[in-house]
């Protein structure tokens, strides 16, 4: 079981942190009383406890906090989880923000080591959920939030009916994801008429849903978006198992999401 070893602050960076009974982590902010603490995408560093034990067997007498870490953790790689992945740390949440660090100035431990695992093995995290973390508290992975991103034409707040649909289609399948406590987070870009060929794509975690479903796309006639345009005009579709969908439906939404799901 992956648990908290220690946790550790300091008063002043460049300096090793002192283990405590107890930390608070703030939303936007980090451990409440850290030097490293401020809005920014490093509030909270990570080490694990086997880091140090290598430095230990390479003779140096050091421990929890003396690599500048906040949360010293056992039976986790911590430098193998993805940027933006998830740690459920007792109550608090963290989002994986960074992985090592550039050394700039060589610390006393590498002139005494030839070496420092802080820069190669230590992470860095954003407080998501706030509370108080302690030693013994269990660690989890847990799934980052799957991002959507759904493109489509607007003029003064109208869109196409197609384009409509899909929308309403999205807020549905999300509803129902998070109903399993699947958290989906969606971006609506709004587009120009230059922009229109683009309009209706919905990408997820970055990739075009047609590409997640091995599909493909064309376009066909849109009486809507020609009367929003005043000119004739076509939307994009896509072709998927034979048939031609011109809004996106809740049935090729949800594969797309189990596309992603399987492959996290």
């Amino acid at each position: 079981m992956a648990e908290v070893i220690a946790v550790c602050i300091s008063e002043n960076k460049g300096e090793r942190k002192k283990p405590v009974a107890s930390v608070e982590l703030r939303v936007d902010h980090g451990i409440v009383g850290d030097a490293h603490a401020g809005d920014w995408h490093r509030q909270v560093s990570l080490l694990a406890q086997e880091s140090i034990d290598k430095m230990r067997a390479l003779g140096l007498d050091v421990t929890t906090g003396d690599f500048a870490e906040n949360i010293t953790t056992s039976g986790i790689e911590l430098v193998f989880l993805p940027i933006g992945s998830r740690l459920q740390i007792g109550e608090t949440l963290l989002e994986v923000t960074q992985i090592g660090k550039e050394c700039h100035t060589r610390c006393a431990i590498f002139y005494q080591a030839g070496d420092c695992v802080m820069p190669k093995e230590g992470i860095f995290a954003k407080v998501i959920r706030p509370g108080t973390l302690k030693p013994g508290d269990r660690i989890e992975a847990v799934a980052a939030p799957i991002k959507i991103e759904w493109r489509h034409y607007d003029k003064a707040g109208a869109t196409c009916d197609r384009c409509g649909d899909t929308g309403a289609n999205l807020k549905q399948v999300i509803a129902e994801y998070g109903a399993q406590g699947v958290v989906i987070k969606l971006q609506e870009t709004l587009l120009n008429e230059e922009q229109i060929s683009e309009s209706n794509l919905v990408l997820i975690n970055g990739v075009a849903l047609e590409e997640l479903l091995a599909a493909t796309t064309g376009e066909s006639d849109c009486p809507s978006c020609s009367c929003l345009t005043g000119s004739e005009t076509s939307c994009r579709t896509v072709q998927c198992g034979g048939e031609t969908f011109e809004e996106l439906t809740p049935e090729l939404i949800r594969k797309g999401i189990e596309a992603v799901l399987r492959n996290t």
